[in-house]
């Protein structure tokens, strides 16, 4: 499979309550470590996908994500919050999915 899925970190990938600081990242959610892990064993590229890179122009908030991702699935991810042509797939607890070039929700509701 060519591209990479992206999976939020906040609420989907870790537990999340509510805004403790950027130091603080919750602790993970087993079935979607699970589903990452798989993928990985699978040969799919994931990375984390999340807000929380957005400014961190030292990169000290990237460090403590990768090592997170290190600590819980085994192998530090790349951690992005921008999507690109080769994203095949996101998880995201606060995503709505849209049919394409329709602008209807994909789950039926309006």
């Amino acid at each position: 499979m060519v591209g990479w899925i992206g999976v939020d970190l906040d609420g989907t990938l870790a537990e999340y309550g509510e805004w403790q600081g950027e130091d603080h990242i919750g602790e993970p959610i087993e079935p979607m470590v699970k589903r990452v892990r798989d993928w990985l064993d699978e040969g799919i590229e994931v990375k984390i996908f999340t807000a929380r890179v957005a400014e961190d122009e030292e990169g000290t908030v990237r460090e403590l994500v990768e090592k997170w991702s290190e600590k819980h699935l085994g192998q530090k991810l790349q951690v992005t919050n921008k999507k690109d042509h080769e994203m095949l797939e996101l998880w995201d607890d606060r995503a709505v999915q849209v049919i394409p070039n329709t602008g209807k929700r994909a789950d039926g509701k309006d």
